[in-house]
């Protein structure tokens, strides 16, 4: 007698049938690739002006762009398992409790406007965890 044996598929999410999801998905990969652009490419100019170590936004920002160049590739698909957006968004729930941690204990010395801007950029990663969340809930099938 042959074990009965259950084929599991992973869950899916509908991405292009979920605005909400894709809409958010694409804004977080092109806004994510574009600061990682920025941090590169003027790491200097950026470094002075928040107070923050070409040594740490060479590397930032070299993640960032790979990083949003994934999402938004995910952001163009018709489905992706759950897993994949579920990666993201811990990962941008990751990324904006760290942001917040650096800008309260002054780690690498910012100065104001980088505090302002560590900040404001934990605030924007945060929305986009909430909103894939809220997305991914209505993208499940």
């Amino acid at each position: 007698m042959a074990a009965d044996t259950v084929t599991r598929t992973p869950a899916v999410a509908r991405i292009r049938e979920t605005p909400l999801l894709r809409w958010t998905l694409e804004l977080d990969g092109i806004a994510t690739a574009l600061n990682g652009l920025v941090y590169v490419l003027a790491a200097g100019w950026v470094g002075d002006h928040l107070g923050l170590p070409t040594a740490l936004l060479y590397p930032a920002g070299a993640f960032l762009v790979v990083v949003g160049a994934l999402v938004f590739t995910v952001s163009t698909r018709r489905e992706a398992p759950v897993l994949w957006v579920g990666a993201i968004l811990v990962l941008n729930a990751v990324w904006a409790v760290d942001s917040v941690i650096v800008a309260a204990a002054g780690w690498f010395d910012p100065t104001a406007a980088g505090r302002v801007w560590i900040l404001l950029q934990a605030g924007l990663v945060a929305l986009f965890a909430v909103l894939q969340w809220a997305g991914l809930k209505r993208a499940r099938r």
